[in-house]
């Protein structure tokens, strides 16, 4: 999935932090300061606009990186088979591998779904990335001002470093919980005993009676490790470099 993951960062950060500036001018009256519930309304404008370009490419990713995990337990189920004493289980055949592409599953989707196929969890991808958006965009522009020593000029880059890595890892574990929701919708293929979801609720429902609260926050510290850097470097290459120089 890194070449698909490539494809889905470029655009992501490039819409959600271009996104952001222009709501944030349109919500500014006469250049003044914006005000907090300003700030939340540009950011959720800009979660908007990347998650409706975005989608598609978030769940191929999913689809490649959950690839991996579906081969290895039908080449695990194959091999109990062998092992087992009843005749018919010993003469089982092998799983053949097949590497999965994102142009198989592609047109996998459009053949047998059409173009909702590719917006499959557009809901549950809204309800992480808008919520993300809003926490993280003021976090930043409120950090960053604690860097600047006159507010016409810009703060130092490592003061938008850093601005970006705490502001990006704190919005990635407040929303944590929608972005493993959003997950298991993405997820076509189900391993031996993996539940199915009709929907959000139903998902949420389901991970609370059967795997407790604590599921909920799977993979923040990842998560959290991984935004940080992304924010922090991208934060500083368009706020005090392209954007500034465009």
């Amino acid at each position: 999935g890194a070449a698909v993951n490539l494809t889905l960062v470029t655009p992501e950060k490039a819409i959600k932090l271009a996104a952001n500036d222009f709501f944030r001018h349109h919500l500014s009256k006469d250049g003044k300061k914006l005000t907090l519930l300003r700030e939340m309304l540009a950011g959720c404008g800009a979660g908007t606009c990347q998650v409706i370009v975005t989608t598609p490419m978030e769940m191929l990713k999913i689809q490649l990186q959950d690839a991996g995990r579906i081969a290895a337990q039908k080449k695990l189920m194959a091999a109990q088979a062998q092992l087992s004493p009843s005749s018919a289980a010993r003469v089982a055949e092998p799983v053949v591998e097949t590497r999965t592409t994102a142009t198989q599953i592609t047109r996998e989707l459009l053949r047998s779904k059409g173009i909702a196929g590719l917006y499959k969890g557009l809901g549950a991808t809204l309800l992480r990335d808008v919520p993300f958006s809003i926490v993280y965009f003021p976090m930043f522009a409120n950090l960053n001002k604690l860097g600047q020593k006159d507010p016409n000029v810009k703060a130092p880059f490592y003061v938008s470093f850093l601005s970006g890595c705490v502001a990006g890892s704190a919005a990635a574990v407040a929303v944590n919980p929608c972005d493993v929701i959003k997950t298991r919708l993405q997820s076509l293929q189900r391993g031996v005993n993996e539940d199915t979801y009709s929907g959000i609720l139903d998902c949420t429902k389901k991970i609370w009676q059967k795997e407790g609260p604590m599921a909920f926050l799977k993979g923040a510290y990842c998560r959290a490790l991984v935004i940080a850097p992304l924010f922090g470097i991208a934060q500083v290459v368009y706020f005090i470099g392209i954007a500034e120089f465009l």
